[in-house]
């Protein structure tokens, strides 16, 4: 029964989540959830008691889209964060969907930014491993560097959206990186750092 109960939430989270991506916060309706998992109104209401905690939700199982693909380390490790994120922003809907909604949340009432400030936490480790092994430059602070990736990143999407519907991403982001680097790594580690990370496809993916 337990083993069901997380299938059907499951579900219900993917399913919201492509609502979500479609229709924004506003046009994503309940019954458009129910319909698009084949799931009761009980059971969405069990699992996560209104709209807008099912949204929060999503929103919070952003990095798990990302970061099962990424296996490197220091600097390499945040370019390879952010290289994924951008290519996945372009398959799968629930890392979209909680984008989308982490920029809309003011309008259905809620003002948390836990997501970005997870998304920072996620990366700060790798560049104050960087850090420690001297890697990078004199006066760079890594939780300062880490808040600016996830506020340029986001303005990054948001742009790449309006102006491409995103097909454009990963190279704006790689292109973000072209001019950060040399402000935050030493010079002769620069060509060290690759942009051509590969993203299998995992079995049951969700891409668009």
């Amino acid at each position: 029964m337990q083993e069901r109960a997380q299938e059907t939430r499951e579900r219900l989270l993917i399913a919201a989540a492509e609502v979500f991506d479609e229709y924004g916060y506003a046009g994503a309706s309940i019954t458009k959830i129910i319909e698009r998992s084949a799931c009761t109104t009980g059971a969405i209401y069990f699992h996560f008691g209104s709209k807008k905690e099912l949204a929060l939700e999503v929103m919070r199982h952003q990095s798990e889209t990302v970061l099962p693909f990424v296996a490197s380390r220091g600097v390499q490790r945040v370019v390879d964060v952010s290289l994924v994120w951008a290519r996945q922003l372009q398959r799968d809907p629930l890392l979209r969907a909680g984008v989308r909604l982490g920029v809309e949340q003011s309008t259905f009432g809620v003002h948390d930014a836990s997501t970005f400030h997870n998304w920072a936490q996620i990366v700060q480790p790798s560049l104050q491993e960087a850090a420690d092994a001297g890697e990078l430059l004199d006066g760079v602070v890594p939780e300062e560097v880490a808040e600016y990736l996830v506020g340029a990143c986001t303005g990054i999407q948001i742009f790449s959206e309006l102006v491409s519907r995103r097909r454009d991403l990963p190279g704006r982001t790689m292109l973000m990186w072209r001019y950060l680097l040399p402000g935050i790594l030493r010079a002769e580690l620069i060509p060290q750092i690759r942009m051509d990370i590969e993203l299998p496809r995992p079995n049951g993916d969700r891409g668009a």
